[in-house]
């Protein structure tokens, strides 16, 4: 399988080594590029939804990708239901894990609860990250991201984080086609993921509910899976992504 693994926010390519890893020993060929706007360094974190999309678009077309597999974590999810409908023929299979399934005019800030967009709009306005840009404090990374991991490693894996562009989230994404394509669809979900908070903005059933006919994945585990037990995920994304 070629498996291409889309990032959520505040992380980058490279922090999917250790579910690439095991990916790779498995046999699959694994891609994990990194979003307009995310990434170490001097980055424009002033970037549009429109332009992580094109950066994705044009990791694909660098690479000569097709038939490969398509996942999503979180934010990332967002960027599969534009590339699913920018090309269509050339992935084999969608999945989102813990992802986001936008409906036509909605961003990630309109269905997230209202008090993340008063946190976010906070922390832009204090100019603390630089223009446009975005981080989770770490009191929410702790107790809602990696609420299944020791202290420590909130600790190590917070400082590994970078901003994140604000646009990506507010951003409304005219979705024309996606839910009129017939690409099949999986959705991972993990059983300890508070990132949504318990109640009516969870991910599930709300999430892979929207995607209709889908395979089902669970595991144990918070939204930081990738950090807190990356062979089960790894495991977990190729049953998500067989035929």
């Amino acid at each position: 399988m070629k498996i291409v693994l889309i990032h959520g926010a505040w992380h980058y390519g490279e922090l999917w080594e250790a579910v690439a890893e095991p990916l790779r020993a498995a046999g699959h060929e694994v891609h994990t590029p990194t979003l307009a706007g995310n990434g170490q360094g001097d980055v424009d974190r002033t970037v549009t939804h429109a332009d992580a999309v094109r950066s994705a678009v044009a990791y694909l077309d660098e690479n000569d990708l097709g038939d490969f597999v398509l996942l999503g974590h979180s934010y990332g999810g967002t960027i599969l239901s534009k590339l699913a409908e920018a090309m269509p023929d050339r992935i084999r299979r969608l999945i989102y894990w813990n992802a986001f399934v936008l409906m036509n005019g909605e961003s990630i800030e309109s269905v997230s609860p209202p008090h993340y967009g008063q946190l976010m709009d906070s922390i832009v306005a204090s100019g603390a990250y630089g223009p446009g840009a975005v981080k989770l404090p770490f009191p929410v990374w702790r107790e809602a991201f990696m609420n299944d991991a020791p202290l420590d490693q909130a600790q190590r894996t917070y400082d590994l984080t970078t901003p994140h562009p604000i646009r990506t989230l507010t951003d409304k994404l005219e979705l024309a086609t996606f839910y009129d394509l017939q690409i099949p669809k999986s959705y991972i979900n993990c059983t300890e993921d508070v990132a949504m908070p318990l109640g009516e903005f969870a991910w599930t059933p709300r999430f892979p509910a929207r995607l209709g006919l889908c395979r089902f994945v669970q595991m144990p585990g918070g939204h930081e899976a990738c950090f807190t037990n990356p062979a089960l995920l790894a495991r977990k994304i190729i049953e998500a992504g067989r035929d």
